[in-house]
């Protein structure tokens, strides 16, 4: 059987855990996360990161930071997880869903202006399998808008857009180290922050409201509650594991590079022959192999191809239903203009086995049913 995702492994996980373990400091900010911390800045440039205990509470950590108050409006895509919405909903937003563009599956950047109300408040683009969304434009929105801007680049770490890292471009960029992400410590994330002046505030939320990072910095001689907060950090042991696939990160993206391209070429006749569709790169952004998707004819075929594979001991997946369609998504937001291609593009989507330890063979073998399937 070829699942559909292995969480990422390197073989030593273990050990740095093992050390976590032993050095008596297992609760969160110890060692392992300041190396993530380190690790994760030079990577992005950003100003500062702080790990979450997931992209979720990342996301959520944006929206307070952002100050997101009840009757305030966010916009975004309706294809998308449901924590982007989620984070906002929390506290009382309205979501404004726009339709996507069929090339990447990201929001439509030419569809956000007219999106706006004088309750818009923040945009918050997806960065679909780690493609970036037109962030040029969308920044200048923001700005002529004076709204914020919150990426959620769960799927993106290690991709990028005109040569800068996404997550980088908004006031806070949202990654996921989820099971099925690049890179994983199970459950967990991290929130980037590009202007300095947030880093307090973060650190503050973070740490349950508290002034204890300053403590630990020596900056103050006991700390103290100075605001509402929660507690959003992960234990250092999440962060040896986390760390361990830090250090073999380029092994880990090339790999999954490689299988990505194997599948593009070896499907890319079905797709000349018309038969289906293949993921789209602009030239501009760079592909971290997150994830390997089709597009078949319509739904129907879609659901026949997933049946084929599964019989031939393939786990291909399907991916979101369009939150504006889901009972929360009638209640919480609603969708401006047209459903023009968010529905009908998820409806043909299906994603391809692919994770840092799928073989060669293994993709070769997909590959070649999906062939079989449409008698290729």
């Amino acid at each position: 059987m070829i699942r559909f995702n292995v969480p990422p492994y390197t073989g030593r996980e273990m050990e740095n855990v093992k050390t976590a373990v032993e050095s008596m400091h297992i609760c969160g900010d110890g060692p392992f996360t300041k190396k993530c911390h380190t690790f994760l800045e030079q990577q992005t440039g950003t100003a500062k990161c702080l790990l979450t205990t997931s992209c979720t509470h990342a996301l959520e950590m944006a929206a307070l930071l952002c100050d997101i108050k009840e009757g305030d409006e966010v916009i975004m895509p309706s294809y998308t997880f449901v924590s982007t919405a989620d984070a906002f909903v929390l506290r009382g937003a309205k979501i404004v869903f726009v339709d996507i563009r069929p090339d990447t599956m990201n929001i439509d950047e030419n569809l956000i202006e007219a999106a706006i109300t004088e309750k818009t408040r923040a945009i918050a683009p997806v960065h679909y399998a780690g493609v970036g969304c037109e962030m040029d434009k969308i920044m200048e929105i923001a700005g002529k808008y004076q709204l914020a801007v919150i990426e959620d680049a769960a799927q993106a770490m290690m991709s990028s857009y005109k040569g800068k890292p996404l997550g980088t471009f908004g006031d806070f960029g949202c990654y996921s180290f989820h099971e099925t992400k690049n890179f994983s410590m199970g459950e967990g994330g991290a929130l980037l922050i590009r202007d300095e002046k947030y880093i307090e505030a973060a650190e503050i939320l973070r740490e349950k409201g508290t002034d204890r990072s300053k403590y630990f910095r020596g900056q103050v001689d006991k700390y103290r509650w100075q605001n509402f907060g929660s507690s959003y950090l992960p234990s250092d042991m999440n962060a040896a594991y986390l760390y361990t696939q830090f250090e073999v990160a380029e092994e880990i993206q090339q790999a999954r590079i490689d299988r990505w391209n194997q599948y593009y070429a070896l499907l890319k006749p079905l797709a000349d022959a018309g038969r289906i569709e293949l993921p789209f790169i602009p030239e501009h952004c760079t592909n971290n192999g997150h994830m390997f998707y089709i597009k078949t004819k319509d739904l129907k075929e879609r659901e026949a191809l997933f049946g084929f594979l599964k019989e031939k001991d393939i786990l291909p997946a399907s991916h979101y239903v369009p939150l504006h369609s889901a009972p929360a998504g009638l209640k919480f937001g609603r969708f401006h203009g047209e459903d023009k291609y968010t529905t009908k593009e998820s409806d043909r989507l299906l994603r391809l086995p692919m994770f840092y330890q799928l073989k060669e063979e293994e993709a070769a073998y997909v590959a070649e049913k999906v062939k079989e399937f449409y008698g290729a």
